[in-house]
């Protein structure tokens, strides 16, 4: 008889047991979906690459998801290539909206171009900044860290004649006020703190 007790208490134990657990979701925090903008800057610096030549020339690529030589590049080719790691291709998205919105572009008047160019036109910050303004969100320009956030875009003028472009990414600066760039201005694909070393002219949020 106490056998028998003592068995239907463990079989009504187990039973409880299954229940409770067939309720709750144990999920571990590093398979948590990561979001959109933290997926962009985990993008971006693992890109990062010192040797990467800082070359502008004209090359002609592939199309769609062409890019430079993996050894070459330039500030356009970190955005483009850590879009491309999320499946992003900005190659063919600016292309097919610069068709059908070329006078939106500053093409024309900037370079004298009068047709799309599927090796070049990507690559170019102003063409860019159209798409983003165009295709995602503008966001403020202030003098605030705080309010430039993890996975946007930033647009500067350098010397008030160069323009460049950069990612903002979760890292931070030593004393903890300002996120790191991933950016090329000459020294490679690197981590910078240099949010306000230039003249910012744009500022973009583009989760596609």
């Amino acid at each position: 008889m106490k056998n028998s007790i003592l068995l239907f208490i463990f079989i009504f134990l187990s039973s409880c047991n299954q229940k409770e657990t067939k309720s709750f979701s144990f999920v571990n925090d590093d398979e948590k979906p990561k979001s959109f903008a933290q997926r962009l800057s985990q993008a971006a610096i693992s890109i990062i690459d010192p040797s990467v030549d800082y070359d502008p020339a004209y090359f002609s690529i592939d199309y769609p998801n062409g890019d430079v030589p993996k050894n070459k590049g330039v500030c356009t080719d970190v955005i483009i290539r850590s879009y491309r790691k999320l499946g992003i291709d900005l190659q063919k998205e600016v292309h097919e909206d610069m068709v059908e919105n070329f006078s939106l572009y500053p093409n024309l008047k900037k370079w004298g171009m009068t047709k799309t160019d599927t090796n070049i036109d990507h690559r170019r910050v102003p063409n860019l900044e159209v798409f983003f303004e165009r295709k995602g969100t503008k966001l403020p320009i202030s003098q605030n860290p705080a309010d430039y956030k993890t996975g946007e875009i930033v647009t500067w003028l350098i010397n008030d004649k160069l323009p460049h472009i950069g990612i903002v990414t979760d890292k931070k600066s030593r004393d903890g006020k300002r996120n790191l760039i991933v950016h090329n201005v000459g020294g490679g694909q690197v981590l910078n703190d240099c949010l306000f070393e230039y003249k910012i002219v744009g500022h973009y949020r583009y989760p596609k």
